[in-house]
């Protein structure tokens, strides 16, 4: 369409003499160019939810200096490309619903990420949460993520969402719909009496504090941490666990994306990633392993690398019980032919 504007624009500049062929051919041109106006709008409308709602970035790392406070974004954005930045931007850890069930957590993944050096511990001037309530004076931290661990969000519209959020961009409102994940009010229930419940997400606050008045109405979530609290990271969004002011040995992050606990993986617990699978039951199954750590000395000891050991040998415990087992019921089998 564009090669037809450019020739549509050449034949009438060189048309003078042809009053009324000008005039033709500037009504069509004028015509090309609104039909070019009408496909980027509804490219804007139509965005690829896939780049639009991603777990991790999927574009190479982005350095340091480039990450610009959200007005400089924004500043920047003064074409048909802004609707579709602040779009990206909106969610920025949301899987695309691509699948019917939640994805475990790669165990090569998390592997990789335990055996990376520690990284130097970052100094914040003031902590960007408030000091302990005195009821949670004796509680350990619970940092929860939002996005894929507790609930599923989606730009497109899903059977029987729990709440559809409407969010202004740009002038325009999208409803975003966001699907529980199972057993979540339960867990909610257990985890809110027992922990300092703080929720740490790397979306915008726009969409995700409404989303949290809904979810949380009894309020149990102490604190609510959005993007800005984030730590831009080789082009991924980092909870560094540091900027809350609050004891290392004594504080746990429950999130489906390993990056995003890339600093501190020995306070991790994983949990895999929920889209719409309404028979996942891992929030329930997670609810005794954070029981046991509220007497914990040091949660490290019992997370992140040293869980998956303890996993392991658990597993080669249960399989070396089994070995005698195993043996005498096929033993038994062969007398039996």
């Amino acid at each position: 369409m564009l090669t037809a504007m450019l020739a549509l624009d050449s034949t009438i500049a060189s048309d003078n003499d042809c009053g009324s062929g000008v005039q033709q051919r500037k009504a069509e041109l004028v015509k090309a160019e609104q039909a070019c106006d009408g496909l980027q709008r509804d490219a804007d409308a139509a965005i690829d939810v896939s780049s639009v709602i991603t777990q991790v970035s999927t574009v190479p790392a982005v350095p340091q200096a480039k990450w610009l406070p959200q007005q400089e974004q924004e500043g920047e954005q003064q074409n048909g490309k802004g609707w579709r930045h602040r779009m990206r931007n909106l969610l920025c850890c949301l899987s695309p619903p691509t699948s019917g069930l939640y994805a475990k957590q790669d165990v090569q993944i998390l592997s990789t990420i335990y055996q990376l050096p520690p990284q130097p511990p970052r100094v914040y001037r003031e902590a960007v949460i408030g000091t302990k309530k005195p009821e949670d004076m004796h509680k350990k931290t619970l940092v929860l993520d939002l996005d894929e661990t507790l609930v599923h969000s989606s730009f497109k519209p899903i059977p029987n969402p729990d709440y559809i959020i409407p969010v202004e961009i740009d002038g325009r409102l999208v409803d975003v719909y966001v699907l529980k994940r199972p057993w979540l009010d339960h867990f909610m229930a257990t985890v809110g009496p027992r922990f300092e419940v703080v929720v740490f997400t790397a979306s915008l606050a726009k969409y995700a504090d409404p989303l949290l008045d809904l979810m949380d109405p009894s309020g149990l979530v102490r604190w609510r941490l959005f993007r800005e609290s984030c730590c831009p990271y080789e082009g991924n969004y980092v909870k560094d666990l540091n900027c809350l002011g609050r004891e290392l040995a004594s504080t746990i992050i429950v999130d489906n994306s390993p990056h995003s606990y890339i600093f501190q993986p020995a306070n991790a617990v994983p949990i895999g990633t929920f889209i719409d699978d309404m028979d996942d039951q891992e929030l329930l199954e997670l609810l005794p392993h954070l029981l046991q750590l509220e007497t914990a000395d040091d949660v490290r000891r019992y997370l992140g690398p040293n869980m998956m050991l303890l996993q392991q040998q658990q597993e080669e415990g249960q399989q070396q019980q089994q070995g005698p087992a195993v043996a005498a019921v096929q033993q038994q089998q062969v007398l039996v032919r």
